[in-house]
């Protein structure tokens, strides 16, 4: 169950889809000017797009084109906001006290019991498992009205109804909420069905009636509830890295504040609502378990049992994905952020003349930065030692090699990027370069992990220098020559032992891989008689 390697692709290009706009070349199509052949024209919301911080190459793009628009913007500004107020205003949000179970989702099963005058089973098994089902029943009716109702009709629904009298039209519901529409009416039959047996067993005359849940565990535990909170779950990280970057603007500030002002919310904000989803998915396993262990019936505690692995393998398959989709999307903008110079640029001893420089031929990022070839295992900041400054560099540690590059940050900065436009995944220093229109340069060729080597040098070698934590990494060729070595501080001695810790295991998870790959070529087949 979950998403198909299809869908999960679709999710990565849409994420990635501002790769092809900074590629392209774009002609604005501006009132009054003339449009030759040849012009490409665009929308305005891809103008508008085109046009961010990040995407803006020359260092003239900090200047406004038009400087006369810019006459009135705080006055029209203030006027949107206060007819954006004035339409939140006229926002109505319905009571959600209509459902039947409402009334129940804070009683105890005894409360029920004595309010509809049943008598109190005297099997304590029994009554012990009726229990695990009314904890399993209520616990759904809090997750549907407190969680998953006040996201969809204060959050989503407003934030609908104000795009429909064109406000916030550029917010992404489904980057905010993916499928919430289908999670709550998923969980709304969920628990209607249990409300139902429910309601049958407390209704019924018979003392000796059960509850007959198994087929509603079995209908929903197997069928849509858990794939639709995968689904959901594999947006989360980045609603969340959306959601802070919506919350800069003050437009969008206005309606968050709002919705979170709203009574139904309890005091919870947006960030602690969308993620109940996923806490309820991990929660569901606990439940089961606990009507299992309250279960006499032998058939019946093997089909609960069933039914608590299929969830808990269902939330392992996540986690596979979740790491497969955010392994695939930090690639896909570390192939944007690295930079890899040519040969004549990175090292000056190579002579290329300007008619042969198109003979080298050099592989692209994103051959080398695959994410279906391999895997980053650690990365940081550090301090190079050269031999007139210090340099900053930061290092990223693949499952086969080890890249260092230099940080290289734009002295004019472009006002900052949009942090929607990055991935959560990456680490806050790689987020502070992207905001300031930097990169990172490779500073040499890729060391093999097979071919590296990494030593701790004592402070007293080094401290003359004024280094401090200090440790060497060596690139070694395949007749163990030294043809490359990084010295290199780190800020603490706990950073430095990490990173010798770090490549250490890197070195020897890859030779005993290695090893592994050329055990098949000396296993021989046995030799046949007849020869």
């Amino acid at each position: 169950m979950g998403l198909v390697p299809s869908d999960l692709t679709s999710l990565g290009q849409r994420n990635s889809g501002f790769y092809e706009h900074r590629r392209s070349s774009v002609v604005l199509n501006l009132p009054g000017l003339e449009v030759f052949p040849g012009d490409l024209l665009v929308s305005d919301g891809a103008a508008d797009y085109l046009c961010h911080p990040l995407l803006l190459l020359n260092s003239e793009s900090k200047k406004p084109r038009w400087p006369f628009s810019k006459r009135g913007v705080g006055k029209d500004k203030h006027k949107r906001t206060s007819d954006m107020e004035n339409c939140l205003s006229s926002v109505k949000i319905t009571n959600f006290r209509g459902y039947d179970f409402y009334s129940l989702k804070d009683k105890t099963w005894d409360e029920v019991m004595e309010t509809h005058h049943k008598l109190l089973t005297n099997q304590l098994d029994l009554r012990k498992q009726q229990e695990a089902m009314w904890e399993l029943f209520t616990s759904e009716c809090t997750y549907f009205l407190d969680h998953l109702l006040v996201l969809k009709m204060i959050f989503m629904n407003t934030l609908k109804y104000l795009q429909t009298h064109e406000y916030l039209l550029d917010v992404d519901l489904w980057r905010l909420f993916a499928n919430l529409e289908e999670l709550t009416q998923t969980s709304l039959g969920f628990v209607n069905s249990l409300f139902g047996i429910i309601k049958d067993y407390v209704d019924a005359s018979d003392i000796s009636s059960s509850l007959d849940f198994i087929s509603v565990l079995t209908k929903y535990f197997r069928g849509s509830l858990c794939q639709s909170h995968q689904t959901y779950c594999l947006n989360y990280s980045a609603a969340i890295f959306y959601l802070e970057s919506l919350r800069q603007r003050d437009d969008f500030g206005i309606y968050l504040k709002w919705c979170e002002q709203n009574e139904q919310c309890r005091r919870l904000h947006l960030p602690e609502l969308l993620v109940a989803p996923l806490q309820r998915l991990t929660r569901y396993p606990l439940l089961l378990k606990n009507i299992w262990k309250r279960s006499m019936d032998s058939a019946e505690k093997i089909m609960i049992y069933s039914i608590k692995e299929k969830v808990e393998k269902s939330i392992r398959d996540l986690e596979g994905k979740v790491k497969w989709l955010d392994n695939f999307q930090k690639f896909r903008y570390l192939q944007e952020i690295i930079v890899w110079p040519p040969l004549w640029d990175r090292d000056k001893r190579f002579f290329i003349p300007e008619c042969l420089k198109h003979i080298f031929k050099e592989h692209t990022a994103e051959n080398i930065l695959s994410p279906t070839n391999r895997h980053l295992l650690y990365e940081g900041k550090l301090t190079l030692a050269e031999s007139t400054r210090f340099l900053d560099v930061y290092l990223f540690l693949f499952n086969d090699f080890l890249l260092v590059t230099k940080t290289k940050r734009n002295k004019k900065k472009l006002g900052g990027s949009d942090p929607g436009l990055m991935c959560p995944s990456l680490t806050p220093e790689l987020q502070a370069v992207i905001k300031e229109g930097g990169s990172c340069t490779v500073l040499d060729q890729p060391i093999p992990l097979d071919r590296l080597v990494v030593k701790s040098i004592e402070p007293l070698h080094v401290s003359v220098f004024g280094l401090r934590n200090a440790f060497l990494i060596q690139h070694e060729n395949r007749y163990r020559q030294c043809i490359a070595a990084f010295l290199l501080q780190a800020q603490t001695e706990n950073i430095k032992k990490t990173w010798m810790a770090q490549i250490t295991t890197a070195i020897s998870c890859f030779t005993k891989s290695q090893e592994t790959k050329k055990i098949p070529l000396f296993t021989l087949p046995a030799e046949s008689s007849e020869i």
